[in-house]
């Protein structure tokens, strides 16, 4: 019989695999971004002394109040500006970015483009 692996294990093994080459360091943070069926988180973490320098989501009153919808590209868009704006009032510009073990395509690669038009580099 055939034993296939949930695609949070693919996920998280693709995630595991990704942070040991993906580091984030005070001049140049890691944007993480985690995708849920219901909501889009994205922090901007200095992996060196593992704070969290940065972070939104689609669950805040501010951010959920300007979207119809916080599962859909739109809403990573929306996501991506936000993180962007809030990274940029922080004095950050460039930024490591971690898929998350996730495929760039569609929400994910919504929030990056977002963000790399708002202003942050990578």
């Amino acid at each position: 019989m055939v034993n296939k692996k949930s695609r949070a294990e693919v996920r998280n093994k693709k995630h595991t695999r990704m942070r040991n080459r993906i580091n984030g360091t005070a001049q140049r943070p890691r944007l993480a971004v985690f995708r849920s069926n219901n909501h889009m988180y994205a922090q901007i973490i200095d992996d060196t002394v593992g704070n969290t320098l940065v972070a939104a989501s689609t669950v805040e009153k501010e951010v959920k109040a300007e979207l119809s919808k916080t599962n859909d590209v739109a809403a990573a868009a929306y996501l991506g500006k936000v993180i962007a704006k809030r990274a940029m009032d922080k004095g950050i510009k460039e930024v490591v970015y971690d898929r998350g073990g996730f495929l760039y395509h569609g929400k994910i690669a919504a929030l990056a483009e977002a963000a790399r038009e708002a202003g942050l580099v990578f």
